[in-house]
């Protein structure tokens, strides 16, 4: 293929192609940050003008110092994606990294595989990949694909491959996500009689932890009695338990000491002659070192379905909406928002930062913008 040289700019060409069309081209050559002569070449455009653009956008590009960017301007969504797994998936934990496989291979490289990165706008975005998930998940699960693929794009913005991540501000709308998925106070009253109620003492307890600490189930399921300081009236979250076996917790901030009130403390008081009474009947001894929930059938520790279970039984007796045991940290984080609480207090207490906070209660924090300027408005007109 012969290239021959434009009049507008001598790192322009056009050529024609086998079917004898005339198409345009750019070859630029320029030095990396190492002083290492590179080349910049892309062909098929139809016009001139188009050519000439791309290639003023790869000239500002090296002169403003993007070179990363201008090499990985041909990087597609589906090669970004094998290099930030490769790169980062012993940083993450097991299940994490097994989620992010999965959604990698099984949702966003079929739907956005194609596309180059940094030519990736909101509106495909939206068209190929949001409105496409929407017709076969459930909102809460097309949020889960969303912010995972924004963690991708965050880490590609992290190694300078593209600017900014153009994804950050879009909402997925449904019922089934922080905005619902949580009991008012009243609520949660009547929610807590009816497990005291219906429930065995070790599922009770650990609902009422959930409830007055935030904690995610799997931080509860991971509780050892030497977590828990009866006297200083505080509970640590130092690891987690699932299925999949016991972990360090999900983020540095998930490592935690948590103040607790007396109900708490008393029934986890309660809890422990329980617990020491049962392990006596299968022969053995309570140790400090135990996990604290266990099951009465054959005190081995709980596992994570049983609240499912509880879940079901209560709302059903109740008629309360349906919420799963996640909910009750949104009800907790509801509350405390409800009660001016500060964010970072917050934060603290669910092992999350600020900005998260901000991002899934935004909503809730509006509303209390909406009351102070309605109090300093009526305070004027005292």
């Amino acid at each position: 293929m012969k290239l021959l040289k434009t009049k507008k700019d001598k790192d322009l060409y056009y050529y024609f192609n086998t079917k004898g069309e005339k198409r345009w081209c750019y070859r630029y050559r320029y030095y990396d940050e190492l002083g290492t002569r590179k080349e910049k070449y892309q062909q098929n455009f139809t016009s001139e003008k188009e050519a000439y653009k791309a290639l003023l956008e790869v000239k500002t590009g090296i002169v403003n110092g993007n070179i990363k960017q201008v090499e990985n301007s041909n990087l597609t969504v589906s090669e970004w994606l094998d290099i930030w797994f490769e790169t980062h998936k012993n940083d993450w934990k097991i299940t994490s990294q097994l989620q992010r496989k999965n959604a990698i291979k099984y949702q966003m490289k079929p739907l956005l595989g194609k596309y180059k990165l940094a030519e990736l706008d909101k509106t495909t975005y939206k068209r190929v990949f949001i409105n496409e998930l929407m017709k076969k998940y459930e909102p809460s699960t097309v949020r889960l694909f969303h912010r995972l693929f924004k963690v991708a794009v965050n880490a590609a913005v992290d190694s300078e491959i593209i600017p900014r991540n153009r994804f950050i501000k879009i909402t997925i709308k449904g019922s089934e996500d922080a905005n619902d998925n949580f009991l008012t106070a009243e609520e949660l009253k009547v929610f807590l009689v009816a497990a005291k109620n219906l429930e065995n003492i070790t599922n009770y307890t650990m609902i009422l932890l959930l409830a007055y600490t935030g904690v995610r189930r799997g931080e509860a399921l991971g509780l050892k009695w030497n977590d828990v300081d009866f006297k200083g009236k505080t509970v640590t979250v130092n690891r987690t338990r699932d299925k999949k076996g016991v972990r360090t917790p999900k983020t540095k901030n998930s490592y935690r000491t948590i103040r607790i009130d007396d109900s708490l403390i008393h029934q986890l008081k309660l809890y422990l002659t329980w617990c020491k009474q049962t392990m006596l009947t299968f022969g053995k001894h309570l140790s400090d070192d135990d996990f604290i929930f266990i099951s009465y059938q054959s005190g081995t520790p709980m596992g994570e379905n049983t609240l499912k279970y509880c879940f079901d039984r209560i709302i059903k007796k109740t008629g309360l909406k349906t919420i799963t045991p996640h909910g009750l940290r949104h009800t907790h984080a509801t509350i405390l928002i409800g009660q001016k609480q500060p964010v970072t207090v917050i934060a603290e207490r669910l092992g999350n930062t600020p900005q998260m906070i901000w991002d899934t209660y935004g909503h809730n924090y509006k509303a209390l913008e909406e009351e102070s300027v309605n109090a300093f408005s009526e305070a004027l007109n005292l």
